[in-house]
């Protein structure tokens, strides 16, 4: 198979005409084929090794559609709060954070999550109790969460010490290393910049607004990377802003969405809402040159492969 979509890959040579037989068509017609430079799509075909097939029970068509949370629990949330780093990082303390890791704490909690929260981890601290959380038995639970609040960049969370890739730490849950987790949901809420863009905003003049107004029992096999769901605090490249005394706009947002509809929502209506709150109901105050009147958006990346209901 792989020399047959290398052959489909190679280019012909200039000024020379290539037939294809019948059996080739009929064989090329059936290939799968990545979207990808020649070069790097060989090298991917070339040293890709066989993965082990993950399997989920099938289920019924009227479940098909939605994952099961009939379970003894309901999973665990770990919580990672960075607030103060180490001087070298030039990262400045993060105040308020506190503020959103109890209203985290109060809104996953009345879920009926099972919590667990660490402070001011260096990034070996971080990978450590998240090897572990990925390492443990979620047999008996529906599903996972963890919220991580810290600085960050584009791509990267701050440990108190130095940088780490965010897929470094949400790679451990993946189907083919958290194989208790397998089809099921595991949600990731990142409150922390992702670059050092401002966002103006923009007025909107439509209507909407007024101007003036701010089943089947066999085996099936799942993507190792299915049932994520990546609740970015910002779009990627811009800042993310926290109040030193109320928290930050997304996480206030996040709880007070989560705490109103959590029971009665599904979990991407939900985060609408929290995007919706977030892009109209803040702004920044600040005394900085440039900083002030800011606006800001939630980025929700999800592969959930189903609904999610919080309840049963």
């Amino acid at each position: 198979m792989t020399s047959a979509i290398l052959s489909t890959l190679a280019p012909v040579s200039p000024g020379h005409q290539y037939t294809m037989s019948v059996t080739e068509k009929g064989t090329r017609a059936q290939e799968d084929c990545v979207d990808a430079k020649q070069d790097i799509a060989q090298t991917a075909l070339s040293t890709s090794t066989p993965v082990e097939p993950l399997e989920a029970n099938g289920n019924s068509d009227s479940d098909r559609y939605r994952y099961s949370m009939n379970y003894s629990s309901i999973g665990q949330c770990v919580i990672i709060n960075n607030k103060n780093f180490d001087e070298k990082t030039g990262m400045s303390v993060r105040n308020g954070t506190d503020i959103d890791a109890g209203m985290v704490m109060k809104t996953f909690g009345s879920l009926g999550y099972k919590l667990k929260i660490f402070n001011d981890l260096k990034v070996v601290e971080i990978e450590k109790e998240l090897t572990k959380a990925s390492e443990e038995d979620h047999s008996n639970s529906a599903s996972f969460v963890c919220v991580l609040l810290s600085h960050g960049d584009e791509g990267v969370l701050f440990g108190t010490d130095r940088a780490v890739e965010l897929k470094k730490l949400t790679g451990l849950f993946r189907g083919d290393r958290c194989a208790t987790l397998v089809g099921k949901p595991k949600l990731f809420f990142i409150q922390a910049c992702r670059g050092s863009e401002l966002d103006d905003g923009v007025i909107e003049t439509d209507s909407a607004l007024e101007t003036d107004s701010v089943a089947d029992e066999s085996p099936i096999r799942i993507p190792v990377e299915a049932d994520f769901l990546y609740a970015y605090s910002t779009a990627p490249g811009y800042y993310s802003w926290r109040n030193t005394s109320n928290g930050s706009w997304f996480i206030q947002s996040l709880c007070h969405m989560f705490s109103k509809y959590g029971k009665e929502l599904e979990v991407m209506q939900i985060m609408t809402r929290v995007n919706n709150r977030v892009a109209l109901d803040f702004q920044s105050c600040s005394n900085l040159p440039g900083f002030d009147a800011k606006k800001q958006i939630p980025c929700i990346v999800s592969m959930l492969t189903k609904e999610l209901f919080f309840s049963c």
